[in-house]
């Protein structure tokens, strides 16, 4: 038996992150879990800049781009859902996307991490990396990678309606 109680779904909020977010919600929904939505925001004082003419900004930067997150990850956990499920959205600040959402997966007792993949390959894979990757090999709990667009096996609840009655008119 499998027994999901929290569901991590990381965002960078790009399509992928959509994708996994739908598949993170669908399997929340179908086990009772909290879906817990994380987005890892850049540590802005930790970048070096040509200039100390650029400090006296940094706070003022920092708080903007975490207000600007926490917004973001209000407006994609409020969806008009018909099926209401616990969310927790969840804002951290590093450097490391990977090491911070596998330590809040150990903190916070997640049962599945659900995560996009943008899908590099060759030289852009091997300069830039893949959080997922590194989350896959980190994490404490499986991990449930997302290629957008690939095979989508999640539907809307309206599709899965339409398709189910067609199906018995049919037969």
């Amino acid at each position: 038996m499998i027994l999901l109680k929290n569901v991590l779904v990381a965002t960078d909020f790009s399509e992928p992150s959509d994708a996994a977010l739908a598949y993170g919600r669908a399997l929340a929904q179908r086990f009772d879990a909290t879906l817990h939505l994380l987005h890892v925001a850049e540590n802005v004082f930790t970048r070096s800049f040509g200039g100390e003419s650029y400090v006296t900004l940094l706070p003022d930067l920092q708080r903007d781009l975490e207000d600007d997150a926490r917004k973001r990850l209000h407006a994609l956990l409020t969806d008009n859902d018909p099926n209401a499920l616990p969310t927790k959205p969840v804002l951290v600040t590093s450097n490391t996307p990977a090491t911070a959402i596998a330590a809040y997966a150990k903190e916070a007792s997640i049962d599945l991490i659900v995560m996009g993949t943008h899908g590099r390959s060759g030289m852009s894979h091997m300069f830039m990396g893949s959080v997922a990757e590194r989350v896959v090999r980190t994490a404490p709990c499986p991990v449930l990678t997302v290629r957008h667009p690939e095979h989508d096996f999640v539907v809307p609840d309206t599709l899965v309606a339409v398709s189910a009655r067609g199906s018995r008119t049919t037969s």
